[in-house]
């Protein structure tokens, strides 16, 4: 028992930190092996665009300054993007980071906070840590049933949470079923929309939430730099809502929470559309490579639209994951999301995903 357990809010002892994928320096430290590859964080294989590197590096001079703070250029930027407001833009630390400042304004003890059964984790640990209750509605084929999330509602409920496309399943929403559940959601009801994977979706009847802003002023759409952009260890994402809902948000946001090389590689991604182009091309290649593979050994696999696949083993991933790693192929098991023979696989480069196939084929042969 932890000593000082009993001096935290509500919420906090039934917390499980987020597990991250292991990096590849921890694995070739355990193992002492090299080459290996690491499929397991859904990080864009092409790396960071040119445009956004050589801004990095321009930067750097500027290293003993603080960043600015409000991010103008980014937010001008972001909002030219969208469409939208300046004053409708929260920059984050990552997506995630602008998660957490929604469930620390709009959640507290006594109000309930509804996601979808193997929804992302973080709605359920941001939601935890302030003492609000969960609802879990009951998935439908690994997706969002939104009939179940809708029955759900309750006079307490305060923030709903829709992944589209999700993590870790890659299932997504059509516009015309979002449209219809967020229309039967009482205004007083914060709907968040978390679309960190849609660049990757090349379904023509994808909805962008964002064109909903005039039609439901209690949306929050969230989107980050750390997928397609390739800019994960930058730790940059943004929030899209009405500026009543931002201004609330930027209350808590931490100063500074966005560093220089953040938001000037941002910029730069931004403008780079070409790069973004090109990394969906080689997901959508690389998500035949790795189906095919599946099918090739007889694995079933959850349709997805995201830049990963969660593949079905038969049996306890953990074990088969254990055996990847000795094979120098570093993947995540997905049983803490109540999938225990799951593993998500994100796409790589060609030579990586074969990597991995063949050596899934050792380890189950085995």
């Amino acid at each position: 028992m932890n000593r000082f357990l009993e001096l935290t809010s509500t919420g906090i002892g039934n917390l499980n930190p987020y597990v991250p994928g292991k990096p590849i320096a921890e694995l070739e430290r355990e193992l002492g092996i090299s080459g290996s590859v690491k499929l397991a964080s859904n990080e864009n294989p092409l790396g960071a665009s040119s445009a956004a590197l050589e801004a990095i590096r321009l930067s750097l001079s500027e290293i003993a300054r603080y960043p600015d703070g409000s991010g103008f250029e980014l937010c001008q930027a972001l909002a030219k993007k969208h469409g939208v407001d300046p004053a409708c833009i929260t920059l984050g630390n990552g997506s995630n980071d602008v998660l957490d400042m929604i469930a620390r304004v709009f959640l507290r003890p006594g109000t309930e906070s509804l996601f979808s059964q193997y929804a992302f984790a973080v709605y359920s640990l941001s939601s935890q840590a302030v003492g609000a209750e969960l609802v879990v509605a009951p998935a439908r084929a690994f997706g969002h049933d939104l009939q179940a999330m809708h029955a759900r509602i309750t006079p307490n409920t305060r923030v709903i949470w829709i992944a589209n496309p999700n993590n870790p399943t890659g299932t997504w929403l059509k516009r015309d079923e979002l449209h219809a559940f967020m229309s039967g959601v009482p205004g007083n009801i914060i709907l968040v929309i978390d679309e960190a994977y849609s660049e990757y979706v090349e379904q023509p009847d994808y909805p962008d939430a964002v064109n909903w802003f005039d039609e439901f002023p209690n949306l929050i759409v969230t989107r980050t730099f750390s997928k397609a952009y390739g800019l994960a260890s930058l730790r940059i994402g943004y929030g899209i809502s009405h500026p009543d809902m931002a201004d609330l948000l930027n209350r808590v946001r931490q100063p500074f929470n966005v560093n220089t090389m953040a938001q000037v590689a941002a910029l730069a991604a931004l403008e780079d559309q070409a790069f973004i182009q090109e990394a969906v091309k080689v997901n959508r290649s690389g998500m035949s490579q790795l189906t095919n593979g599946f099918q090739a050994l007889g694995l079933a696999y959850i349709p997805s639209v995201g830049n990963f696949v969660t593949v079905d083993l038969g049996r306890t991933a953990r074990e088969v994951d254990q055996a990847l790693l000795q094979q120098g192929c570093i993947t995540r098991p997905v049983a803490n999301y109540g999938m225990p023979n799951h593993l998500r696989v994100s796409i790589g480069l060609p030579a990586e995903n074969q990597r991995f196939l063949e050596a899934l084929k050792k380890v189950l042969d085995l």
